[in-house]
């Protein structure tokens, strides 16, 4: 499926007013009781949401999909894209993140029974026990006009903790391996890459790594429309911000250079902001909309062998971000801007949201959780229609979906009231807008939302 840089803004934000670079100087970190929006109880004991606003189950793991496997477990990143053929359909490529001691949600069965339909070399990799790696990609197709699933199968299997990714402006999905586990940890391969899957793919795709992407703990992936620069974070506490420079654009098989993000002024920035007795450079090192001027450095080695990818990094200069994880462009004109997530960064170590301007080379903390009850461990990003971050929360209590105004005001999106309180992941908007779609990971469930979005418009101007 190929895409115009005009059909990926839309399509990947559903297009609309996005983030101001100027609406986040100086701005005073917020939380109003919902803005002005009030969660409805749901009955069902599901998801609670705003008073107009509804949702359709659209898959449970488990039960079996159009190619004979079964619906994995513990969906997590996904993305959203147009169908070719038929505008009121759409396709999810969802990924879903079983780790190696994994046992439960596996496409195969508990006593894979359903391994012997996977082809030949369609299976990244099984551990030494000869048991399957469980991780990877479904495709969903989705009819938004009759608001249920039309079918779902595998598209990538046998890989590791594949948490979130993102999409790319030619039609695919970068599907990121969060564990990097090797030979020495049980496996018959080496972990923690970055794997693409085109839209278009009508069953198991070959498993192809794109080493030249990196080795370590992977989370997300951006793309910038114009250039084809791949924005990456790393899921680590002393994890590194990455942009990966295409040899030729679209083509990310053909290899290309790893580089990491360096603060100009502060060579091995310490970016958490944690007080100096948990190990961070200090407490408000750096103030909520302060701009910087960075730089980007290669990277060496970047197959990293011995897992020190960001360590090394870190020691020549690049700056250090706890815990990267949802990504996300917003376009900005003829530009754009990237925006991540920092899950345990701050002071209170529950989240900070940082925004990168790639025409200005500067890097700016837009944002910076006061508390749990706030924001609690920011995990997956999206753009709104209606200009706003929407963030998936990966905390410890109760577990929202929020919003994020220009203003710093946050707002209650969602909240997951199944009694597991799992984590909400995988936000992303129909290419027509009208659709939200969010995972709950545990116990395995993805949703529709919709309703009168544009109340939240009015509400973010």
């Amino acid at each position: 499926m190929s895409m115009t840089r005009r059909d990926f803004i839309r399509y990947t934000q559903a297009a609309g007013l996005f983030f101001s670079t100027a609406s986040f100087n100086n701005l005073a970190a917020a939380y109003t009781s919902n803005a002005g929006l009030k969660l409805v109880p749901d009955t069902d004991r599901l998801l609670d949401l705003p008073k107009g606003f509804s949702y359709t189950v659209v898959s449970v793991t488990g039960e079996p999909m159009a190619d004979g496997f079964l619906r994995p477990g513990r969906p997590d990143g996904m993305a959203c894209f147009p169908h070719p053929q038929e505008s009121h359909k759409c396709i999810l490529l969802r990924n879903h993140e079983n780790w190696p001691d994994t046992v439960e949600g596996s496409p195969f069965g508990t006593d894979n029974a359903l391994l012997g339909r996977v082809p030949a070399g369609k299976l990244y990799d099984r551990k030494a026990n000869g048991q399957p790696f469980i991780g990877g990609v479904t495709k969903v197709v989705y009819d938004l006009r009759n608001k249920k699933l039309e079918e779902d199968y595998l598209v990538l299997t046998g890989t590791a903790g594949n948490c979130a990714g993102g999409p790319t402006p030619w039609g695919s999905w970068l599907s990121c391996e969060e564990s990097a586990v090797t030979p020495k940890d049980g496996a018959g391969k080496t972990h923690g890459w970055v794997f693409e899957v085109p839209a278009s793919a009508t069953g198991l795709v070959d498993p192809v790594p794109l080493k030249a992407m990196g080795r370590f703990a992977h989370e997300a992936t951006a793309v910038d429309p114009a250039s084809g620069i791949v924005y990456l974070t790393e899921d680590n506490r002393t994890g590194l911000f990455y942009r990966f420079m295409p040899t030729v654009k679209g083509e990310l098989a053909k290899g290309g250079r790893l580089q990491a993000l360096v603060i100009k002024e502060w060579p091995s920035a310490d970016t958490r902001n944690w007080p100096h007795d948990w190990g961070g450079a200090g407490f408000g090192t750096i103030e909520t909309g302060k701009v910087m001027d960075v730089e980007w450095i290669d990277v060496e080695d970047v197959e990293a062998p011995d897992g020190d990818l960001a360590a090394r990094g870190h020691a020549a200069g690049a700056a250090r971000f706890c815990r990267g994880e949802g990504v996300a462009w917003a376009a900005q004109g003829d530009g754009g801007d990237v925006y991540f997530n920092c899950t345990q960064g701050g002071a209170q170590r529950v989240g900070q949201i940082w925004r990168y301007s790639p025409a200005g080379q500067q890097v700016q903390l837009v944002y910076e959780s006061s508390g749990a009850d706030v924001l609690d461990n920011c995990d997956n990003l999206a753009v709104a229609p209606w200009g706003d971050l929407v963030i998936c929360e990966d905390g410890f209590g109760e577990q929202y979906m929020r919003g994020l105004r220009p203003d710093g005001t946050l707002y209650d999106l969602a909240r997951n009231a199944h009694s597991q309180k799992s984590e909400f992941c995988g936000a992303c908007f129909s290419p027509d807008g009208s659709v939200l779609f969010v995972n709950i990971q545990e116990p395995g469930i993805t949703l529709a939302i919709t309703g009168p979005w544009d109340s939240l418009r009015s509400k973010s101007a």
